[in-house]
């Protein structure tokens, strides 16, 4: 059963050195981040997972100890997805999820068992919503860290230039997850998010999956409040702190 949930942007910026001079710009998103984590350690989770967007070499689960860098980015800095040793067979974290593992590190996570799940980008509506309820079913308690972005088209300077749809799709987005809308977030348009690069809709329609539709015709998730804690796009790149608890 799912008890929490965060939600959290995935830019490799986030963490300081990657950033560098430019590091205070993410200050209040770090800082919403950190107040997103301390809710589901609150919630008393029995298993943790940490689900963000990949690449298809690195789909799938990622186990407890799993490492991942930001050697790509110019920082040496190796992360691990929560404590121990991974197995011998374990793959490197994608971006998205050694972001979310830096966060763990970064709030001395210590509340339950992690593991790792690299969505793909592309993964249907129904796929996602089936996966979020196996993930719902794994254990008595658990709690999701969903990393993603919005769309990357709200300024001519973002790296997807400028989409005047883009506006729009990341306040239904932002809504939803405020509200912890599981039906607002599952009707979220998978074409038009391909086409605006927003990263995070498959894992935010995962995390719908997970909480289920509430009785009522608004699609709440059950038994879960929603608060938006960050709402910005300061690279022209939506950012969007969510928790459900």
């Amino acid at each position: 059963m799912l008890v929490a949930a965060a939600t959290c942007p995935c830019p490799p910026l986030l963490v300081p050195e990657v950033a560098g001079g430019a590091a205070h710009e993410m200050d209040a998103a770090r800082a919403a981040c950190d107040d997103a984590l301390g809710a589901l350690a609150s919630a008393r989770p029995d298993r943790l997972v940490v689900a963000g967007p990949a690449e298809q070499s690195a789909r799938g689960t990622h186990p407890q100890g799993a490492r991942g860098s930001f050697r790509g980015y110019g920082v040496d800095q190796e992360v691990s997805l929560g404590k121990g040793e991974p197995p011998a067979d374990a793959r490197p974290l994608p971006s998205s999820l050694a972001v979310g593992a830096w966060l763990l590190t970064r709030n001395e996570w210590t509340a339950a068992p992690v593991e790792g799940l690299g969505v793909g980008e592309p993964l249907s509506r129904a796929r996602c919503e089936e996966t979020g309820r196996q993930l719902a079913d794994s254990a008595e308690r658990v709690a999701l860290l969903v990393m993603g972005d919005g769309t990357n088209c709200r300024t001519v300077k973002a790296p997807g230039y400028f989409d005047e749809r883009a506006t729009a799709f990341d306040a239904e987005a932002a809504r939803a997850l405020g509200n912890a809308d599981a039906g607002g977030l599952l009707a979220l348009d998978e074409e038009l998010a391909y086409e605006l690069n927003a990263s995070g809709r498959s894992c935010w329609q995962l995390l719908a999956g997970a909480a289920g539709r509430g009785g009522g015709a608004d699609g709440n998730a059950r038994g879960l409040r929603g608060k938006l804690l960050y709402d910005e796009a300061p690279y022209g790149v939506g950012y969007f702190v969510a928790s459900w608890t």
